[in-house]
C-alpha cells in the first residue's frame, strides 16, 4: 500500500508506516504542494497526510481512486470536503488533544505580549532606544481582576482558560454547550456572545471554523469591545472579519491584538504589518517539539488503523 504526505513532517510518522509494511512517498520541496503536484501523487495512493494549507476539495477527492483515508497534520478539517469523502467512502481524521498544552501557551503568550506591550520594549532595546527607565514607559495591562473571555470552550478553550485562571483572571465563556470542567476549574460563567464581548477585558478566539463561524466577529460584534479591550486568536483567521478589525487597531477602537492566524494565511494584510498595537505570530500554534511529534504519530496511526480495516481513532466524519 501507498501513503502520501504532502510535506516533511517528523519522521515518527513515517517509521510507523515502514514498521507496518506500507510504502511511505513524502513530497520533499520545503514549501506548500502545489495543487498539480498534489494531484498527481494522490491518483494510487492508499492513504494521503495532508496539511491543514492543502486544500482537499470534491475535484482533488474525486481523483483518488484508491484512497480509503486523509488523515489532516491538524485539529482543524476545514480545508477539506469531508461530506463528499464520506460520500466515496474515505475517512477523514485529526490530530486533537495532543496540541492542546502547546496551542493554550501562544494563546497566554499572546496576550501576555499584547498586554505588557513585549515586543515593543524588544524593539526599542534592539534599536538602542532605550535610555533609562521612565514612569510611563510603555505602560501596559495587568491581568489580575480582569474578565477573560473565552470564545470556544474546547479542549485548547479549556486549557487557556484554565492558565488566564492562575494569573487572577475572571472566566467568561461562549460556547454551544456547558462546560462543567472549565466551571468547575476556574469558577467560570457561560455567557451569550454579545455580553462577552461587552464585558471581557481579554477574549481569546477557540472555536472550529465553519460556515456559522466565517466572520462571526463582524463589524457588529466588534463594535462591542471596550476601547482597553485585547483580542487574541489562535484558532482561524476567516472567525475575525480582519479589514473592520484593522480599522479599529489604526483608530484605537482597541487597545491590542494578538495573531497567530490570519483571514488569507499565508498572505498577511500589508497594514496590519505597520501597526504598533499587534503581535504576529507565523501560526507557531502547535509549534513544540512534543506536540508536532504527536500530530505525526497520531496522523500515521490513524492511516495504519483504516488500511489493516479497523477503525480509525480520531475520525471526523
Amino acid at each position: 500500500m501507498k501513503v502520501f504526505i504532502t510535506r516533511k513532517i517528523p519522521d515518527a510518522a513515517v517509521k510507523l508506516l515502514k514498521d507496518n509494511k506500507i510504502n511511505v512517498v513524502v513530497y520533499q520541496k520545503d514549501k506548500q504542494i502545489s495543487r498539480s503536484e498534489l494531484l498527481q501523487n494522490i491518483l494510487d495512493a492508499d492513504g494521503i497526510i495532508s496539511l491543514l494549507s492543502d486544500k482537499i476539495d470534491s475535484t482533488i477527492i474525486s481523483c483518488m481512486n484508491k484512497c480509503k483515508v486523509i488523515a489532516n497534520y491538524a485539529v482543524g478539517f476545514n480545508n477539506i470536503d469531508i461530506n463528499y469523502a464520506k460520500q466515496k467512502g474515505i475517512i477523514v481524521t485529526n490530530t486533537p488533544d495532543v496540541l492542546t498544552d502547546a496551542t493554550a501557551d501562544i494563546s497566554i503568550a499572546l496576550t501576555l505580549a499584547c498586554a505588557r506591550n513585549i515586543i515593543k520594549g524588544e524593539k526599542l532595546v534592539r534599536n538602542n532606544k532605550f535610555k533609562g527607565w521612565s514612569p510611563k514607559l510603555l505602560l501596559g495591562v495587568e491581568l489580575k481582576d480582569k474578565i477573560f473571555g473565552i470564545l470556544g470552550a474546547g479542549r485548547i478553550g479549556t486549557a487557556t482558560a484554565i492558565r488566564a485562571y492562575a494569573f487572577g483572571t475572571k472566566i467568561i465563556y461562549y460556547s454551544n454547550s456547558r462546560n462543567h470542567y472549565l466551571e468547575l476549574m476556574t469558577n467560570a460563567r457561560k455567557t451569550s456572545l454579545d455580553f462577552l464581548l461587552k464585558h471581557s477585558d481579554f477574549i481569546s478566539i477557540h472555536l472550529p471554523l465553519t460556515m456559522k463561524t466565517s466572520h462571526l466577529l463582524d463589524a457588529n460584534k466588534l463594535s462591542l469591545l471596550k476601547k482597553t479591550a485585547i483580542l487574541i486568536n489562535t484558532a482561524r483567521g476567516e472567525i475575525v472579519d480582519e479589514r473592520v478589525l484593522i480599522k479599529m487597531l489604526k483608530t484605537k477602537k482597541i487597545f491590542s491584538a494578538g495573531f497567530d492566524v490570519y483571514e488569507n494565511e499565508p498572505n498577511i494584510n500589508p497594514e496590519l504589518i505597520k501597526l504598533d498595537n499587534v503581535v504576529l505570530l507565523p501560526h507557531l500554534g502547535s509549534a513544540s517539539f512534543e506536540a508536532r511529534n504527536k500530530m505525526a504519530e497520531l496522523a500515521a496511526r490513524n492511516v495504519i488503523r483504516v488500511l489493516s480495516g479497523k477503525k480509525s481513532l480520531t475520525p471526523v466524519n
